[in-house]
């Protein structure tokens, strides 16, 4: 299986495909969906990256996705400008899932 990124700025892209990880770059919410269907449609791909942004600026799309399809496994991944999320995120997840103050 392999990887792909859906990526909102081309460094990312860029980035990746150095790696060996092929992708596009969107900016639209249409193009989003577009890019969303055809990776979901080839079954060679077992891993989707997408960048953060798209989970903040487009949720019902990413959630959508997650909840209705088995694979690909979707990965949020930061871009180049860092992470949006708040630096105790995992001890907030956590205390979240389980219920426990860490």
């Amino acid at each position: 299986m392999k990887m792909f990124l859906i990526s909102d700025n081309i460094d990312t892209c860029t980035g990746m495909r150095l790696a060996g990880v092929e992708g596009v770059v969107v900016h639209e919410r249409d193009e989003l969906k577009d890019a969303l269907e055809k990776a979901i449609s080839n079954k060679e791909i077992g891993i989707l990256l997408l960048t953060e942004k798209f989970g903040r600026e487009f949720p019902q799309i990413v959630d959508d996705v997650k909840l209705n399809h088995k694979t690909p496994l979707i990965i949020e991944i930061p871009d180049r400008h860092g992470t949006g999320r708040k630096p105790d995120f995992i001890t907030g997840y956590v205390n979240e899932a389980i219920g426990l103050k860490l």
